[in-house]
């Protein structure tokens, strides 16, 4: 399993990629618990913490596919690094304002969720050109699942660190200050500074013109139902197991079930249509979450959310080589992005929806939703079949890079384009 991992890491510049996109992400993935933490310390409510929290997904839902086509048009540098250090100053404007002057607060934390860059789906993009075969590719789609887990797991814990050490306001600066200097990583890179989207046909929907990623999209809106309420629910089992000790334990055991998953996952080839594998992982996945309302005692129960988890890095894996096999031409980073914003908003979704649930009918209904919300994404993947199977380019080739002429094409890999 090692062995895979390691060749893609050894491969120039994807080591230094791969991590730089991570830190570049870390402002992001560590927003919302920072935003609470700081609006706490300043003596502000739950309720305003949670409102500047969700403006800020909000915005940054909306910013990622805009400033992905936006990298699709002009290139990773100039619009990836300008967007880092946007983001970071209005964050900086949050951090030294506080909340005494509200609209100052909602606008600076909009702006920083709206121009997070969106590092995610740039360096989905750039695989194709650090590494040579199509097989690497898939790989390194699942170790950058895997490496996802690990940072929405660190980054809580390094918030949560600075604060206690420094302040809140400090855990908001220094962070940020270190996203850029991820983005900045990844920008001045070769493969970075040196890669072009496709030609493009001029199209106001950009990459949703494409029928498959719609149908991929809408199948990982309720993939996000279900991880949103699954958080939701398990603070309810929480409370009468034991607290909030439980409830970072049930945590700690989905993260570590995908991160096993997606590690297993990418650790082999896989033969056959993704499109076809896709459904067998989301089905798997639905599956996995019917137990959870077993609700046994807590160890029995971190047990099972470890099941949970286990198919979900690999669904996600599945998924990029999908929305690159679907994207249409010249859109891939921005088709990378839309995946991002649709689950992100799912996982909202699903907060928002299991709180009623498990108010009217107990944990036992909480952890409902995210089997219905399962087998809904595996009826989407199931109803549209024959639109997922059909590839946008299905017969097209990646053109050769223009700094290799002599490079071979792959078959059905487009992200490579022009790179």
């Amino acid at each position: 399993m090692a062995a895979g991992y390691l060749e893609i890491l050894r491969a120039r510049h994807a080591a230094r990629l791969l991590v730089g996109t991570l830190v570049g992400r870390l402002p992001n993935a560590t927003a919302a618990i920072a935003i609470v933490l700081f609006v706490r310390a300043e003596g502000g409510s739950y309720s305003l913490a949670g409102a500047l929290a969700a403006v800020y997904g909000v915005a940054n839902a909306v910013g990622q596919p805009l400033l992905g086509r936006l990298v699709d048009l002009y290139g990773q540098p100039r619009v990836q690094l300008p967007a880092a250090l946007a983001s970071a100053l209005a964050m900086a404007v949050f951090a030294f304002s506080g909340t005494e002057v509200l609209p100052l607060s909602y606008v600076a934390v909009a702006g920083a969720g709206l121009f997070t860059p969106p590092l995610e789906g740039g360096l989905r993009a750039l695989w194709a050109s650090v590494l040579r075969r199509e097989d690497q590719v898939h790989t390194a789609y699942a170790m950058d699942a895997v490496a996802q887990e690990v940072m929405f797991t660190v980054g809580p814990l390094l918030v949560t660190l600075c604060t206690a050490l420094w302040s809140a306001q400090a855990a908001l600066l220094v962070l940020n200050v270190v996203g850029v200097l991820g983005a900045f990583s990844v920008v001045v890179s070769p493969p970075s500074r040196a890669w072009r989207s496709a030609p493009r046909e001029a199209h106001w929907l950009g990459a949703l013109r494409s029928p498959g990623l719609l149908v991929l999209l809408a199948a990982f809106l309720f993939v996000g139902v279900a991880l949103g309420s699954i958080t939701v629910a398990a603070v309810s089992y929480a409370d009468d197991h034991g607290g909030d000790a439980v409830y970072g334990w049930l945590m700690a055991g989905l993260g570590l079930g995908a991160l096993v998953g997606g590690a297993v996952y990418g650790a082999r080839r896989w033969a056959g249509a993704p499109e076809r594998r896709l459904r067998l992982l989301v089905g798997l996945l639905a599956v996995c979450y019917l137990p959870l309302m077993l609700m046994p005692g807590p160890v029995a129960m971190t047990a099972l959310t470890a099941l949970a988890g286990v198919f979900l890095a690999p669904a996600i894996a599945c998924s990029f080589v999908i929305v690159d096999r679907h994207a249409p031409s010249g859109t891939v980073t921005e088709a990378f992005s839309w995946l991002v914003t649709t689950f992100t908003v799912g996982a909202s979704v699903g907060t928002g929806l299991a709180g009623p649930v498990v108010e009217w009918g107990g944990t036992l209904w909480g952890f409902a939703v995210p089997g219905a919300a399962g087998a809904v994404s595996l009826l989407v993947l199931l109803a549209a079949g024959r639109v997922l199977a059909v590839p946008a380019r299905a017969a097209v080739v990646a053109a050769a890079s223009e700094n290799d002429p002599n490079r071979a094409a792959e078959p059905r890999f487009s992200s490579g384009d022009r790179a």
